[in-house]
């Protein structure tokens, strides 16, 4: 199967459009550090782990690649443009293997998870309520039966904008008054979806409590009483950031993952930055994989993400 078999020419040209800040950015500098050279050395090494860190892929991850890279080129110095970018491709793709994350096809969930049950965190204004918006939308889509379920309940402005989002994908959502238990949220939500045979529940949380404790607490609190309805639930707990905030994106990774288990990523607003390469450096850094990216403001413009797709985007095919 070809790289984008399952991805639409619509699918593809939204994911070129959406990192074309980050792919001018970096084809531009990649062009300039390797014209009139014709093996790697020093000053390319040099050249391009500037660039990789000011794409914000991160110093760590960065000198991985450059590792990579030299280790290859040690067998074949030799290069050109084109072979830089066919050696960038090769090597990102592979470190995102590592990290574990795998090409989906479509959105989907396990068969054999049903309710599949995903807790959805992230701090206010990274797109948290609109990324389940458009995930329910997807799911949806797909013939899948989606509950939704307002546990965001210090803001009434969260609690609202998944009330047009669920009007606006015709999915039911479960929510209280302000100010309610969020794990009580949580607990009903789980109960009406399973009663009512949902493929698929999508659990919004506060994207900020008074501080860290306080966080770890309220979504160690909402999974425990998640387990009385679902033993296993949550299945994923997604973790959405922004990745127009490059460097400051890792430091809410850090913030989260060290509250809870996070165990997949959705990164949003890479349409509107350079800073693309926080895709690959948060994936390596944290150990988790990616699972979707945010590409524009249209239903639509999230996708699943696909480490070959992504790569062949920012450094051509």
């Amino acid at each position: 199967m070809g790289i984008f078999d399952f991805f639409s020419r619509e699918k593809k040209e939204t994911l070129d459009k959406g990192l074309a800040r980050t792919k001018e950015s970096v084809f531009a500098k990649l062009a300039k550090t390797i014209i009139g050279k014709s093996r790697i050395d020093d000053r390319i090494l040099d050249g391009l782990e500037e660039i990789l860190i000011t794409s914000d892929v991160g110093v760590d991850t960065t000198l991985k690649i450059i590792a990579r890279i030299q280790k290859r080129a040690a067998s074949d110095k030799y290069v050109t443009t084109d072979e830089m970018t066919t050696i960038l491709r090769e090597e990102i793709a592979a470190l995102l293997t590592d990290n574990r994350t795998e090409d989906l096809e479509g959105f989907s969930v396990p068969a054999d998870r049903r309710p599949y049950v995903i807790m959805v965190v992230g701090v206010n204004g990274v797109g948290k309520t609109t990324t389940i918006g458009k995930l329910a939308y997807q799911f949806k889509k797909n013939g899948l039966n989606v509950y939704l379920g307002a546990a965001d309940t210090f803001r009434a402005a969260a609690v609202e904008q998944l009330v047009v989002w669920s009007e606006r994908t015709g999915v039911p959502i479960v929510k209280q008054k302000m100010g309610s238990d969020p794990a009580s949220v949580a607990y009903d939500t789980l109960r009406s979806a399973t009663s009512n045979r949902a493929d698929v529940v999508i659990i919004d949380t506060a994207g900020r409590l008074h501080n860290k404790i306080n966080l770890m607490n309220e979504l160690t609190k909402i999974r425990q009483v998640m387990k009385k309805v679902i033993p296993d639930a949550p299945h994923e707990i997604l973790l959405v950031l922004d990745g127009s905030t490059g460097q400051n994106a890792f430091e809410q990774a850090r913030q989260f993952t060290a509250a809870t288990e996070v165990n997949a990523l959705a990164i949003t607003k890479l349409d509107g930055t350079a800073k693309g390469g926080v895709v690959i450096g948060i994936s390596d850094h944290f150990r988790i994989p990616v699972k979707y990216i945010g590409l524009g403001e249209g239903i639509e413009d999230l996708q699943v993400f696909n480490k070959k797709a992504f790569v062949n985007s920012l450094f051509g095919e």
